[in-house]
């Protein structure tokens, strides 16, 4: 079985810079706004930015 991989497509590869910098950010800085959730929730939020570059590459066209 041969899976057909594509490159992500930019929209989903800046939601996944994003949300992995966010995860990151709150290690060292407070970040105002979402900085306490994404805090709370480091692994799951970093989990969400590999799926979502993951999804990217297995779907065509996303």
């Amino acid at each position: 079985m041969r899976f057909r991989l594509s490159p992500p497509g930019f929209p989903i590869f800046l939601v996944s810079v994003v949300l992995a910098a966010l995860a990151i950010a709150t290690l060292y800085w407070r970040v105002p706004i979402v900085g306490h959730y994404v805090s709370t929730h480091r692994f799951w939020v970093l989990g969400a930015a590999y799926a979502a570059l993951l999804l990217g590459v297995v779907m065509e066209g996303l």
